[in-house]
């Protein structure tokens, strides 16, 4: 499939997770990934958490200690935070963050939660149903209008501060037939990993102790080290 890696992203990011994501975008996509998102959060402290995807919309534990290995030693050099952090490399997940025109494109009929940068016709969020993309813009059906006033809004992409998918009973069914399609790991209990900061470790030990690692859906992949 025709995949463009470097797409535009549409979502509202700080000043520092925008210079962080100039700094990881050449790394993954050297890796044939295209960055979702990076976002810092008061998770631990301070987590970076850094979302990434094949060309399929997949990205699996070996997908992620990739990236992770890879995008380390550049933030490293770059410092761009300047204390200490922890970093977590993931997929997106079932109920995904909407970030390009293709994502809404591929889930039409899917129900999603969009939140503008400005007020559109007095409102800023929207939920409804993702009916098309129309260019530059995606035309979302809202089910909550009053009689007789027009359902469908045409969001401009532009405006897109934050979107993602709803948790719906549709959307686990395809993400149930992805998994038996396409399974994440061969150990489905596999689902985070520690990574440690000794270079110099058995890779072995990087994955034996999960007891401790929070429950994430079986969608969802992710590594962890500190910084």
């Amino acid at each position: 499939m025709t995949f463009d890696l470097t797409e535009k992203r549409y979502i509202k990011e700080t000043g520092l997770e925008q210079r962080i994501a100039r700094i990881v975008e050449p790394v993954a996509n050297d890796l044939g990934y295209s960055l979702v998102r990076v976002k810092m959060t008061q998770e631990n402290g301070l987590t970076l958490q850094i979302m990434a995807e094949d060309g399929n919309g997949r990205f699996n534990i070996t997908d992620c200690e990739r990236l992770s290995k890879d995008v380390s030693p550049v933030l490293d050099v770059e410092d761009p935070i300047d204390r200490e952090y922890h970093l977590e490399v993931s997929s997106p997940g079932i109920d995904r963050p909407l970030v390009r025109a293709r994502d809404f494109a591929a889930y039409v009929g899917h129900e999603a939660k969009v939140e503008l940068s400005d007020l559109l016709d007095g409102r800023r969020r929207f939920r409804g149903l993702i009916k098309a993309v129309d260019g530059d813009h995606v035309v979302i059906t809202l089910p909550d209008v009053p009689k007789g006033t027009e359902p469908d809004f045409r969001l401009p992409l532009s405006m897109l501060a934050e979107a993602k998918l709803v948790m719906t009973d549709k959307l686990m069914n395809l993400a149930q037939v992805d998994q038996e399609e396409f399974p994440i790991d061969d150990d489905e209990d596999i689902e985070t990993v520690e990574l440690s900061d000794d270079s110099e470790a058995d890779p072995a030990e990087d994955t034996a102790d999960h007891s401790n690692t929070p429950e994430e859906s079986e969608e969802d992949a992710s590594t962890e080290e500190t910084h």
